[in-house]
């Protein structure tokens, strides 16, 4: 698990949008707002990622969901939400008969 990162989201965010803009090289940004180049290249490869969107794996099928799984997928997350509640009651319910019976 990689440690948190010192530097606030928005700061990193202004920094790639700094870079970007300005023309100036990734090694003079760096410099001026005291960041390590290295540490900027990365902060803007992967805003450059995030912004294509998920790549295709390594069997050609690309990441990105259908509308029709889209939908899917949310009335499968209800559904689970709504079998865990059922499964809550259930439980409340035996733990309370229990007790019950034991008296």
């Amino acid at each position: 698990m990689p440690r948190p990162s010192k530097y606030p989201e928005q700061f990193r965010k202004d920094a790639v949008d700094l870079v970007r803009s300005s023309g100036r090289t990734i090694r003079d940004v760096g410099r001026e707002l005291g960041v390590n180049h290295e540490t900027l290249r990365n902060w803007v490869s992967a805003a450059k990622r995030a912004e294509q969107g998920p790549a295709a794996s390594t069997d050609g099928v690309v990441g990105q969901v259908s509308p029709a799984e889209r939908e899917e997928l949310n009335r499968l997350r209800k559904k689970v939400a709504e079998l865990e509640l059922e499964k809550e009651i259930l439980r409340k319910a035996a733990q309370y008969f229990a007790k019950e019976m034991g008296r």
